[in-house]
């Protein structure tokens, strides 16, 4: 087959287009530090990358809603202990009110202090975090406790305003689950401790119902009453069960405390392994980059002094 000079010359040329085009892809690459410019550079290693900028996107909103959810749970951790500090003290002024030594005005200023104990245990129990209650159930903007008064102002207990269950078309109870959830990793949920009525520890039916808030009302009315009987028996059992529920409510969101650092910890690895996975994708070798880089500039200049060559070439150079 014949060749041209007219072919010589488009090979030549199409030689140093391509050659070009490898300059710019090595020039870019360098630049950026990236193998990867556009998806056509690699349709595969494109779509690969992108699968892992997603995969780390997600797992850093994993990461935000886990430190978000340990913050919580401190937050509840520290009402907690002050509301069983409370409860404590509740204990000893019923154990000092119940000896048969103590006089009427030594059982009202008993009385006076245990109404500061639970306006403070209240106040605890009503903490919230980012403009949201931690024991309200699903009702996160309702203050869950409140302190109930007869007609005279008088203290007499504590009331729980938070999610309730619900009733159906024939007056059956319908139990809710007042717990939030919360996504720490693909397809792992955690259940916080958020249904405040669990600490109200409510027992019997709902007609003669026995909770946290009828105990203290009737520690209050004991000490009106000087009832010395009920204050050092039912009274003082009554009061160490409250007591140990709420530690028992403590010790719950203390386990999801620690499988929370646990989750955490799972996703920092998980996130370190991401991004090296992504750097062996995406990320250039330099030495290796700079070395193409250099080969295909001197294989470039090669053809362009070649080419000049070619193209210079007449019919004069053949006679």
């Amino acid at each position: 087959m014949r060749i041209t000079d007219r072919t010589t010359a488009t090979n030549m040329i199409q030689s140093i287009n391509r050659s070009q085009g490898k300059l710019e892809k090595y020039n870019n690459q360098l630049s950026s530090m990236k193998e990867i410019s556009k998806p056509s550079d690699d349709p595969l290693r494109a779509s690969q990358i992108m699968n892992l900028n997603n995969s780390l996107i997600q797992n850093e909103d994993f990461s935000v809603t886990i430190a978000d959810t340990t913050d919580w749970t401190n937050m509840q951790d520290s009402a907690l202990e002050n509301a069983t500090n409370s409860l404590r003290r509740i204990t000893t002024l019923i154990q000092s009110a119940s000896t048969g030594t103590m006089s009427d005005s030594d059982r009202q200023a008993i009385k006076a202090e245990m109404e500061t104990e639970i306006s403070t245990m209240v106040d605890s129990l009503n903490t919230n975090f980012g403009g949201k209650y931690v024991f309200s159930g699903m009702n996160t903007t309702t203050k869950p406790f409140e302190i109930s008064r007869d007609a005279s102002g008088a203290m007499t207990g504590i009331l729980y305003q938070g999610t309730q269950d619900e009733m159906d078309a024939n007056g059956n109870v319908v139990p809710v689950n007042a717990d939030l959830s919360r996504a720490i990793a693909t397809g792992v949920d955690v259940s916080l401790k958020t249904d405040g009525r669990q600490l109200m520890n409510e027992q019997g039916t709902p007609a003669e119902k026995d909770d946290l808030g009828t105990f203290l009302a009737d520690a209050l009315k004991a000490l009106d009453a000087n009832d010395t009987e009920a204050l050092s028996g039912k009274l003082l059992a009554r009061s160490n069960a409250e007591t140990e529920n709420v530690v028992n409510m403590r010790t719950e969101i203390g386990a999801i405390s620690n499988r929370l650092k646990s989750a955490q910890e799972r996703n920092t690895s998980e996130n370190i392994n991401l991004k090296s996975i992504r750097s062996n994708k995406q990320d250039v070798d330099l030495a290796e980059k700079y070395m193409e880089f250099t080969m295909e500039q001197q294989a470039f200049q090669a053809a362009l002094s070649m080419g000049t060559k070619i193209l210079q070439t007449n019919i004069l150079d053949y006679l």
